[in-house]
């Protein structure tokens, strides 16, 4: 079995190691346009991995936790949140703040600065428009045993330490946002390919809703020029790179 990346649809990924262990990094389901599935549908689920508390990205992660008995991997505020909705805090060692490590299932997941910020728009938001205390924000370096490092950027600008991740943890394939209005747009994003340096970029929360569009060929055309070494890889909702 070889490590593979799906594109679930605007900022929602799976990651499928060497081994079979599945990981869904910001899994917004149900109420995503771009997904091609529901959260019924999901069987399997090994670690669940939230890089904040927007509604597109925490998402329908405490039901698939519940689901499927995944393991959350988030920061403290989130994971304090998911504690009122039955997932222990800290279960299974998941929970990390920017900078620090984990190894859950034998998977080493980093905590990466990210420049956004985010309260909690959890239940509370989705019945009432309440937004839950939050404010933190991060990106995930993630290493299986034997397998390819991948940055999912989760939402972002452009920061210069991208520069510092590259150097650090050589990341193989970064997942950036690309979308332009709650994060990096396709001329940020190949800046940020021209600091991370990674072989294959993988574009991702575009082309969702009408404010939120992107063109592959302009984005193409400033990696040839910004970043050369880097080749985008461009996946549909549902779609697949085998790695």
């Amino acid at each position: 079995m070889k490590q593979s990346i799906t594109w679930v649809g605007h900022g929602s990924w799976k990651m499928t190691t060497a081994e079979g262990l599945e990981i869904y990094v910001d899994p917004w389901l149900d109420t995503n346009p771009a997904c091609p599935y529901k959260l019924a549908d999901i069987k399997k689920a090994d670690i669940v991995a939230v890089t904040h508390g927007h509604n597109d990205h925490i998402g329908d992660s405490i039901a698939l936790c519940k689901q499927t008995g995944a393991t959350l991997v988030t920061l403290p505020e989130v994971a304090v949140y998911a504690s009122r909705y039955g997932i222990p805090y800290d279960q299974d060692d998941g929970c990390v703040h920017t900078g620090g490590t984990v190894t859950v299932k034998g998977v080493k997941i980093t905590a990466t600065f990210a420049l956004h910020y985010s309260d909690i728009m959890g239940y509370e938001y989705d019945k009432e428009g309440v937004e839950m205390p939050g404010s933190g924000a991060c990106g995930f370096i993630i290493t299986p045993p034997g397998g390819k490092r991948i940055y999912f950027a989760g939402d972002t600008g452009l920061f210069g330490d991208m520069e510092l991740i590259s150097k650090m943890y050589h990341p193989e394939v970064s997942v950036l946002p690309v979308g332009g209005k709650y994060g990096m747009g396709v001329y940020e994003a190949a800046w940020a390919c021209s600091m991370l340096r990674t072989p294959i970029v993988i574009p991702g929360h575009y082309n969702t809703f009408p404010n939120q569009r992107a063109d592959m060929q302009e984005f193409d055309g400033y990696l040839k020029v910004i970043a050369p070494f880097t080749r985008l890889e461009v996946l549909s909702p549902g779609g697949t790179l085998e790695l």
